[in-house]
């Protein structure tokens, strides 16, 4: 075992334990000493310069510094390997804010699990180069003068678009021939996609999107210092032309349906980009890259791909890994040229957000089996480790998203997210960030329909026992609920849960969990058989555990074995934002993947079927909750 080792950084004055072989860049994220490395640590920039005091270290073959650097002890930090005891000095233009625990700080506190041990090394950084200016005896051309800078760095026929040639000129002249290259790191190459004047590294921008059938949600990310500035949630604009995939699959065969479907969603994401850039104080020109997580469907959508044959047998997508494509070509109001990842796609029905949900959580580094659990409009389900995965997907509508629900609204301030019924039978609710209530999302809804059902107010089918509560009327779609009046709204009218919204859950609930059984069954599995039942979605960070399986939308399980990841899609989306490496690892975990059609399995009907009450027609699959009824003096009668 390699013997311990200090290394002291200095301005800072902080010392961090090490081993001989470390990388010097590592340890000092390791222990939030900020050093710069624009490129992500791979060598090409040169901005994590640091000085050797005192001790010896190892750098690697083919360093972009010069020899005289090297002869005052001055080396690149990303390519330096510890060898004994070290002092290091952060030269001034490599100090960067302290990191405070870097990585960590890339996880939100709902986010319990994520990948461990990967590089920041985003896709997108950025390169300050200053080039001879030309003179008569050396006239070359711009981009000549360009090529031989960049191969002082180690860089060697990137390829370049029009665009880029034709700022060059401007660029290269505005500030002294002092410039900064934008580049994109391609699997065989790298891609210079801006140039600018001057030096304006310390402004480098991505947006992580999480596009989803009811609700896209972004983050605005800093890519330099690996923070989220500004967060955001639209309903999406393609909610118009149809509640669910098959749907809007449908209208995009309708003329200019296919366009008026690409616009919609396209002009939600600009919308959200928009106001996150506002509210960070981030110039749109700024961001540098975007990555996109998102059902199979909304991909080929948000690109104008053709989405009939997603729908027909044998389902199969036009691509599951797409190119990067420029924002300009999909109509992102972003720079024309700006990149747009997707993470891999598996099948027509398990999409990227399902492998970026995966490879945020850690899940493809996992020894143990686990079930990771998607409740959204589609509902998806893998179980597996490291070495193997299955999944499974099966249409369980908006319903958790609050679609198709009378008052049903995202998971966003004012919304309803807990309800009770007190001693003397009045509801008592909680909403999100404690506002007026303005309606009710997913865990609000779950959280109503398990409190009606241990009360007796609703039956196993989710019918209403009109003399049950005096808060049970006759609406206009029918027997109701009323859950807050209209003077303690923020939407001056009565919030009420209608029978047609309980039948809409129990559909819902019904199909997430006949999924669990099929799935688990085709690998000869059971819920015991489990380590852990891994529950992503926006609407899970409010769920209440005991509610969901009170309903039958969660198995009657030790509760131990649940953990809530809160969006495990945008989760992923971060982080491969952040690191080439977690980019890789998506496309190893979508070629791992095993899908399997539930609509074709006859088994995963006649569990759909048994599932269609509350909690389930099996009484034996939920003791805990027939036990709750009876103590709460409910009734299970159906």
């Amino acid at each position: 075992m390699n013997k311990p080792i200090t290394v002291r950084f200095e301005p800072q004055g902080i010392s961090a334990p090490a081993h001989e072989g470390d990388n010097l860049l590592e340890i000092a994220r390791s222990v939030g000493v900020g050093i710069a490395a624009s490129c992500g640590g791979d060598g090409v920039c040169g901005t994590c310069r640091v000085s050797i005091k005192k001790g010896d270290v190892e750098t690697s073959p083919g360093s972009i510094l010069c020899n005289e650097d090297v002869a005052n002890g001055v080396r690149l930090a990303c390519q330096t390997r510890i060898l004994t005891d070290l002092i290091v000095y952060v030269l001034p233009e490599a100090q960067a804010p302290a990191s405070s625990g870097h990585l960590r700080s890339l996880v939100t506190r709902e986010e319990v699990m994520a990948a461990s041990g990967w590089r920041f090394a985003p896709p997108v950084f950025k390169l300050f180069i200053a080039l001879p200016p030309p003179n008569l005896r050396d006239n070359s051309s711009d981009l000549t003068r360009l090529a031989r800078a960049l191969e002082s760095h180690g860089i060697e026929n990137p390829s370049i678009a029009l665009a880029f040639l034709k700022k060059l000129p401007g660029a290269v002249r505005e500030c002294n021939w002092k410039i900064t290259l934008t580049a994109l790191k391609e699997q065989h190459g790298l891609r210079l996609i801006d140039v600018e004047g001057g030096d304006t590294r310390d402004r480098n921008y991505g947006i992580a999107f999480d596009i989803g059938t009811t609700g896209i949600r972004g983050e605005l990310l800093d890519l330099n210092e690996g923070k989220v500035l500004a967060q955001g949630v639209e309903y999406n604009g393609q909610r118009a032309y149809g509640d669910d995939v098959i749907s809007r699959i449908n209208y995009s065969g309708k003329r200019d349906g296919l366009t008026q479907l690409q616009r919609a969603v396209v002009s939600t994401m600009n919308k959200i980009a928009s106001d996150m850039a506002s509210r960070a104080s981030v110039n749109t020109s700024q961001i540098a890259h975007v990555m996109v997580a998102a059902n199979t469907t909304m991909v080929q959508l948000m690109t104008g791909v053709e989405p009939k044959y997603l729908r027909l047998e044998p389902y199969v997508p036009t691509a599951s890994v797409f190119p990067v494509v420029s924002a300009g070509e999909i109509g992102l109001d972003l720079g024309y040229d700006v990149p747009v990842s997707t993470i891999p796609s598996v099948a027509s029905y398990i999409g990227g957000d399902i492998v970026s949900g995966l490879v945020g959580t850690g899940i493809f580094q996992r020894s143990d089996t686990v079930l990771y659990i998607d409740i959204g409009t589609n509902g998806e389900i893998v179980v597996g480790n490291r070495e193997w995965m299955v999944s499974a997907s099966c249409s369980a509508g908006p319903a958790f998203e609050g679609g198709g629900i009378r008052h049903g609204m995202l998971a966003t301030a004012g919304a309803i997210e807990s309800f009770r019924i007190g001693a003397d039978g009045s509801p008592n609710i909680t909403t999100i960030g404690g506002d007026k209530p303005r309606g009710i999302c997913g865990a609000g809804l779950i959280s109503a329909i398990s409190a009606l059902y241990l009360n007796g107010i609703i039956n196993q089918r989710g019918k209403f026992n009109i003399e049950a509560s005096k808060h049970v009327r006759d609406g206009e779609d029918g027997p109701e609920y009323l859950l807050v009046q209209a003077g303690e709204t923020s939407i001056g009218k009565d919030i009420v849960l209608t029978e047609i919204d309980v039948e809409n859950l129990i559909r819902a609930k019904g199909a997430m969990y006949a999924g669990y059984q099929t799935l688990l069954a085709s690998v000869d599995l059971t819920f015991d058989g489990l380590v852990n039942v891994i529950v992503a979605g926006t609407f899970g960070s409010h769920l209440d555990i005991e509610d969901a399986i009170t309903i039958g939308l969660l198995p009657d399980i030790d509760r131990g074995k649940f953990v809530f990841v809160g969006n495990g899609s945008l989760l992923g989306a971060r982080l491969s934002s952040f690191s080439t490496e977690l980019i890789e690892a998506g496309r190893k975990v979508a070629g791992l993947i095993t899908n399997i059609e539930l609509s074709e399995n006859v088994s995963f009907m006649e569990n759909y079927t048994a599932s269609m009450f509350l909690p389930h027609t099996d009484a034996s699959l939920f003791p805990s909750v027939s036990h709750g009824v009876i103590k709460s003096g409910g009734t299970q009668s159906t």
